[in-house]
């Protein structure tokens, strides 16, 4: 009777919540000027080698402030990946497709079991690959400077998708504007200057041999061997590009205005010329493609008419959230932020992979593979924005990894489905110690799955995700270890999200298992399938949350959680906020926990979605002040530069901005069981007006 009780309360309370934000929205008065919202936050960074991403989710090219990529800037995908031949004597069978060659149940860290060249070679492959480079020059392919480019203004206008750049070269005036066609993975872009009719500035595309460098651009565009460039002429405006560079291949296909002429240039096979005379405007599209391109490519002014009407269609849809009433003088920077991270998303993150840490504007550290447990970070929010196609082909992962996921659970004798680490599109994890006791990567499915059921609440959601949560949750109810004296399930050995070692019973690692395993018992539930004992034994038998003094500590061999190891991920903070009211998680350890990290933690040594990530926990809690303050939490790990790009990680750090995105969207509409009032999880003082639409209560 009382869990009957707690769910109709929050159901009222969630009906309540709702009704507070449709009576604000009743009139057309009251929607948001969404055109207004937008543009205010349109990106201006007048450096000419700064790049600024232009993407349709899929692809991106990074303009600096030429409107091209004369100083900096790559062009990349989602699908354009690329492996270094292996080490000399090394052959394809070598290479364990679980990513280590680890035998039996985990009894600690991963040795791998390979060392030196292949164990590197694994490490750097498959990476991402810079697909071209479109750069101005002058005459006969000199290169410009910097310091060539004076009276520089640029502007990317969010609403339409074009970014311009309006600058002097030789005293002389050019204009260049730039878009990235929202269905078709090619780039546009006019250019304006007397300085082309006079032949003086030409544009240059070029392909570089992959590499791991990731200076102004990645690739070594000075190699001309390994790699091979065919060219073939379609009349006096086109050519197409076979690219192949070791076992990556791909094509790109150049289309100019009249009057223009493409050269091979005099240094390189690779480099190519594309010069007009007699006329001040050169106008060009250049796509890229996995296979062959298609016959047709849109033409310059349809491109910026489709990439336009494709802006539009996003900024006009989905959530949105307007903080322009506020009295609070930092509502202009967290608004920056949220609008920004909006785009940022949306320009990278929603293609057919999960995303790279720095998105699709460079290589990071990890060779822009990406983390099986950053997958939550970077599209969870599609869920509470209302954007989930922007997430569906990219969590079609899980369904993808599910046969090595199976080989890697049965290689280490567990049931069920293991989700590797750091994977590229073959799904095989990089060489790292923790690969097989991070364990918070394993529940995410069940969460990404009931985002879905949320938003689709259909049999066919249901199926669709049926194969992935029963595999992922046999495993979790199989890696537990059972103390025959005392019949506690213990999570050993694990490495928390914080990565500061391995131990046993980590906090939110124990509080993920209890909901993970609660949910999928749900969902067989929902199929109209019973409950399976072995899941309910596990998770009623799970080891109890670790607490010292009241409040919640890293693992129960961890206790100077707020002492020695203060920084990194505060994963205490986690078990309450990120997740959903859990048995076995305590609100009142949670409340006191949240107040701990947030006077104790070391905010200059974290990560990009930890603020995010405090954030929820304090607007679960009842803590709406520290939510917000967290948000705007004064540490270089929480910056958000010109571009809206969270730079709190080792690289341009995107799981910062898709934290972000879940926070404020479950501060403004709510979770399940809220506070019935509007924008709960924003103080309630006048000093923030929270005018929000089109957002979804958080689970």
């Amino acid at each position: 009777m009382t869990s009957m009780i707690s769910t109709m309360a929050r159901v009222v309370s969630s009906f309540i919540t709702g009704c507070v934000f449709l009576v604000g929205i009743a009139s057309g008065a009251d929607r948001i000027d969404r055109h207004s919202l937008v543009t205010r936050h349109n990106i201006e960074w007048n450096e000419a080698a700064g790049p600024i991403p232009l993407g349709n989710g899929e692809f991106c090219f990074n303009a600096d402030g030429t409107g091209l990529q004369t100083f900096a800037g790559n062009s990349m995908s989602h699908w354009g990946w690329h492996s270094f031949p292996l080490p000399e004597g090394e052959k394809p069978d070598r290479v364990p497709a679980t990513g280590t060659m680890m035998q039996g149940r985990v009894k600690g860290g991963d040795s791998i079991g390979t060392s030196g060249p292949l164990r590197h070679w694994m490490f750097d492959n498959p990476h991402i690959m810079n697909l071209g480079r479109i750069r101005l020059c002058r005459t006969n392919g000199a290169e410009l400077a910097p310091a060539e480019i004076a009276g520089l203004t640029r502007t990317l206008d969010l609403w339409s998708g074009e970014h311009t750049s309006v600058y002097r070269i030789d005293g002389e005036p050019v204009r260049v504007a730039t878009c990235v066609h929202p269905s078709q993975d090619a780039v546009a872009v006019r250019i304006e200057s007397p300085l082309i009719a006079r032949g003086v500035l030409h544009v240059v595309l070029d392909f570089p041999y992959p590499a791991l460098s990731n200076d102004a651009w990645v690739g070594d565009f000075k190699r001309t061997e390994g790699h091979d460039t065919a060219m073939t002429r379609h009349g006096e405006r086109r050519a197409d590009f076979r690219r192949v560079a070791d076992s990556a291949t791909y094509s790109a296909s150049l289309e100019w205005s009249m009057g223009a002429t493409l050269t091979v240039a005099n240094d390189s096979l690779h480099r190519f010329v594309l010069a007009a005379k007699d006329a001040d405007r050169l106008q060009f599209v250049c796509a890229f493609a996995p296979g062959m391109l298609p016959g047709e490519l849109p033409g310059t002014d349809k491109a910026f008419a489709d990439a336009a009407s494709h802006w539009k269609s996003f900024w006009s849809t989905g959530g949105a959230i307007d903080l322009s009433a506020s009295k609070d003088p930092r509502w202009m920077e967290l608004e920056r932020r949220i609008v920004l991270s909006q785009y940022l998303m949306a320009a990278q993150s929603a293609g057919s992979w999960p995303p790279a840490e720095t998105g699709l504007m460079g290589l990071d550290p990890w060779r822009s593979q990406f983390h099986m447990e950053m997958v939550w970070w970077h599209l969870a929010h599609n869920g509470l924005w209302d954007r989930w196609d922007m997430a569906d082909k990219a969590l079609g992962c899980y369904q993808q990894f599910a046969p090595v996921a199976r080989q890697l659970a049965t290689q280490l004798g567990y049931k069920g489905l293991k989700w590797p680490k750091s994977v590229g599109p073959e799904g095989r994890s990089a060489p790292w110690e923790g690969n097989q006791v991070l364990l918070w990567k394993q529940p995410h499915p069940v969460f990404l799955a009931e985002l879905e059921y949320r938003l689709r609440p259909t049999r066919a959601t249901l199926e669709k995700w049926a194969d992935v949560i029963d595999g992922t949750a046999e495993n979790m109810a199989d890696y537990p270890t059972k103390d025959e004296n005392t019949g506690i399930y213990s999570l050993k050995p694990v490495m928390p999200p914080s990565e500061q070692g391995i131990t046993r019973d980590a906090v939110f690692d124990l509080a993920y298992w209890r909901w993970g395993l609660d949910k999928a018992q749900e969902w067989r539930e929902r199929m109209g399938l019973p409950r399976k004992p072995r899941w309910d034994e596990v998770r009623n038998h799970l080891a109890p949350l670790p607490v010292v003094d009241g409040v919640f500590v890293h693992s129960a061999e961890w206790h100077d959680t707020y002492t020695k190891r203060a920084y990194e991920h505060p994963d205490p903070v986690g078990v309450f906020g990120m997740l959903p009211p859990t048995q076995g998680v305590d609100r009142e350890i949670a409340h006191r926990t949240l107040k701990k990290v947030w006077e104790t933690w070391n905010w200059n040594n974290t990560w990009g979605w930890d603020c995010p990530w405090l954030a929820m926990a304090a607007a679960r809690v009842g803590e709406p002040r520290i939510a917000v303050e967290a948000l705007l939490k004064d540490s270089h790990r929480n910056q958000f530069d010109q571009r809206g790009v969270n730079t709190g990680g080792p690289c341009p750090y995107l799981p910062g901005n898709g934290g972000l995105l879940y926070a404020v969207a479950m501060m403004a509409a709510g979770w399940d069981g809220a506070p019935a009032r509007h924008a709960p999880g924003f103080p309630d003082d006048g000093s923030w007006v929270v005018k929000w639409e089109g957002l979804k209560t958080a689970p």
